[in-house]
């Protein structure tokens, strides 16, 4: 007769299979949902940002004018940088996507998606961010936009993905991100002199989109 702990690790074991196929379903969901929707950019920033702070507005700027050259945006569809990035992407008459994350605070989705997709799984949000975008604009944000930065970062820096333009919007916020890279992981030769071509840092809306247009051909 098998003891209670080989019941429980029976169990667990149970829950982590079908756990597998739930999280299949995400990806396959993801995929077919976002498979048509051309060239688009990912914007990331943090959902406490309000309508009335400047980087709201610069963030709607951003993704009104990416939209007026052709491309769909992508956030993370709450609350925010993600819904001035929606709401500008509307205004300017393009794709408005929300990659929806299910949490207990903070992301409810915004009204200015006309392409949401709902995940459990960050990392299978992850997944989808990187695969449909051609370029990265990270605005001001949190530990979640640091999280994306990072991971973007990585994934180009050792080649798993094909490099495309990553955009850290704001000289004053990212300086000290930056200069830390410099100073400690540059010194220490954690990272070479080349990792630091890995990003741009600007402040003007124009500044973004003139280098993804330079740098993503559509």
């Amino acid at each position: 007769m098998p003891s209670a702990k080989q019941f429980v690790i029976d169990e667990l074991s149970y829950k982590d299979s079908w756990r597998l196929f739930k999280i299949m379903a995400e990806f396959v969901e993801g995929f077919e949902d976002l498979h048509d929707i051309g060239p688009a950019v990912s914007i990331f920033g943090s959902a406490r940002a309000r309508p009335e702070d400047k980087i709201y507005q610069l963030t709607f700027d951003i993704a009104r004018k990416l939209a007026q050259a052709g491309y769909a945006v992508i956030t993370g569809g709450g609350p925010g940088l993600m819904e001035a990035g929606n709401k500008g992407a509307v205004e300017g008459g393009g794709q408005s996507i929300g990659l929806h994350i299910h949490l207990p605070f903070e992301q409810k989705p915004n009204d200015y998606i006309n392409l949401k997709c709902d995940f459990r799984y960050f990392f299978v949000r992850k997944v989808m961010f990187i695969k449909y975008a051609m370029a990265y604009v990270v605005m001001p944000g949190g530990f979640g936009t640091l999280d994306e930065l990072s991971e973007a970062l990585v994934l180009t820096q050792t080649k798993r993905i094909r490099p495309f333009p990553i955009i850290m919007v704001g000289k004053n916020f990212w300086s000290g991100l930056v200069n830390w890279f410099k100073e400690q992981l540059l010194k220490n030769k954690y990272i070479n002199e080349k990792d630091l071509e890995l990003f741009y840092v600007v402040d003007e809306a124009d500044e973004v989109v003139n280098i993804i247009k330079r740098l993503v051909i559509i």
